[in-house]
């Protein structure tokens, strides 16, 4: 706050995890300075002058990343705030999937990423508009909707934001364009070394032709999708397909959504050994209050089916900063600059909805507590989502 000095912060009693090394379990003390670095860790640790926050024994990692949100709040028609879905859900670190492209990057620089407290990264769409009119207006109908040359100018003056390159290949973004937009993007990320997010759905384009295009380091979100014709269960060789690519590098992202993660699907492909790189929402505005809600709810889905809890935890953390090359070494050290979340894991018997509608009953809930950013430690809860409305719309009814 202006004017006013900032104060010490001494975390207790927390249990450290996802940092490296042994002793996870062991509940510690962690001193932050004013200016919001590490001061000091062991047990007992005093501090008279010092804000304190009691962990009562909840774990704490390091800061949580959701890789797949939407934020361009005001600059497109499905983004939320970052305040929706980041510290005050756990999240520390927001990468927007493509709602900006070449055109608007710009704006989605100055009102979104610079004012946030959140770290806010961004996949820089392929399309030149972005997610304007999300699906109204397809942003990759064709050619036309491509400048090269403008999106390496974008890239130069936003390096330091834009961290790959966001395809959307199914039909109805595409049309009959199929999969060429992906080689396109593809061609760009090699030149600009970033990697490449391709959301696969309804095909065209074919979920196979996307992982045959992909090397790795790119990313393909929605992995575990249960769309007709894009989901690796009911194909024994696309399931193959992205089990040896993913063994190469190429990171299976969850992408909730609104329309791309089932139950079935996931619970399926861990059982075989499976496993996503890395958990993400794809929040927006279609998505948050059904069937999404937040980051924390969605950690909690994969945990239900079979995905263990180190493994969890490690897809919000170690995972996407590796994508989006976020040093996470010495993250608990003195010296290092906070960026934590504090959460629990608690019993539950909270029934949860996948993308096609099908309900599962969680019974352990990731509960987020704090996000500390710096020396701010910010209180957190998961989502907890208001009344689905009915919509009308020219061709039916939808919830919202």
């Amino acid at each position: 706050m202006t004017g006013q000095q900032a104060k010490p912060l001494l975390i207790k009693n927390v249990k450290p995890m996802a940092f490296g090394g042994s002793g996870k379990d062991a509940v510690t003390d962690i001193l932050l300075n004013s200016d919001g670095n590490i001061a000091a860790i062991g047990q007992a640790l005093a501090c008279d002058e010092a804000t304190v926050i009691d962990g009562k024994g909840a774990w704490i990692s390091p800061g949580w990343v959701d890789l797949h949100v939407h934020i361009w709040h005001g600059g497109t028609d499905i983004s939320i705030r970052p305040s929706e879905c980041g510290a005050e859900r756990g999240v520390t670190t927001l990468v927007d999937a493509g709602s900006a492209g070449e055109a608007n990057f710009h704006g989605f620089r100055e009102y979104i990423i610079e004012p946030s407290r959140e770290r806010i990264k961004a996949f820089l769409n392929l399309g030149s508009i972005g997610l304007v009119a999300c699906n109204r207006v397809a942003e990759l109908r064709d050619i036309r909707d491509i400048d090269l040359d403008r999106i390496l100018e974008c890239y130069a003056e936003n390096s330091e934001h834009i961290v790959g390159i966001k395809v959307r290949a199914s039909h109805v973004i595409t049309g009959s364009w199929g999969v060429t937009p992906v080689k396109l993007g593809k061609k760009i990320a090699k030149i600009l070394k970033v990697p490449m997010m391709v959301h696969v759905g309804e095909p065209p384009a074919l979920y196979d032709e996307v992982l045959e295009i992909l090397g790795p380091g790119d990313v393909v979100t929605h992995c575990f999708n249960g769309k007709s014709g894009s989901s690796i269960m009911e194909d024994e060789d696309l399931f193959n397909l992205a089990e040896r690519c993913a063994s190469e590098g190429v990171r299976l992202d969850i992408g909730h959504g609104g329309a791309s993660f089932s139950f079935k699907v996931a619970e399926a492909a861990i059982a075989r050994g499976l496993l996503p790189h890395s958990i993400s929402t794809d929040l927006h505005g279609h998505s948050m209050n059904f069937p999404v809600w937040d980051l924390a709810t969605t950690m909690s889905k994969l945990l239900s089916v079979g995905m263990p809890f180190d493994k969890v935890v490690n897809a919000v953390t170690h995972a996407p900063a590796e994508v989006i090359r976020l040093d996470m070494l010495n993250r608990l050290s003195v010296g290092a600059r906070a960026d934590f979340t504090i959460f629990d894991l608690v019993d539950s018997d909270l029934e949860a909805t996948d993308s096609n509608g099908d309900v599962s009953v969680l019974k352990q809930l990731f509960e987020p507590r704090y996000a500390v950013i710096g020396g701010e430690a910010i209180a957190a809860s998961r989502y907890i989502p208001r009344a689905r409305k009915l919509v009308r719309h020219s061709h039916g009814y939808s919830y919202r």
